[in-house]
């Protein structure tokens, strides 16, 4: 999970999945709800590795992302220079969301 569990979000294990192809990854993910469109975003990046780089070298930027929690589509777009694509999506996270605010410091 998160560093600060005040703060929605995923950083470790999941799998990315092409047809039958299973890679497995790491990724570290991070949202919010959009006030504007009444969703909620969530995005971040995959970990570098020659599997990844095989699955964006040969096309396949439609896949789903499995994570303990869930399981979603996304794409693999907008590889940074480390070799780490970004993964995003509109509505149900591939990871738990904060149902209340956290309580404020006193």
């Amino acid at each position: 999970m998160t560093e600060h569990p005040e703060e929605d979000g995923y950083d470790g294990p999941a799998e990315l999945l092409d047809g039958d192809a299973v890679v497995a990854v790491t990724v570290k993910l991070a949202g919010h709800f959009d006030p504007i469109s009444g969703k909620y975003s969530w995005y971040g990046r995959v970990a570098a590795s020659p599997e990844v780089a095989a699955l964006v070298a040969d096309g396949a930027r439609r896949v789903r992302l499995r994570t303990p929690h869930a399981e979603v589509e996304t794409a693999l777009s907008d590889v940074d220079p480390w070799g780490r694509p970004r993964v995003e999506g509109l509505g149900a996270a591939p990871f738990e969301v904060l149902t209340t605010l956290p309580a404020e410091a006193e």
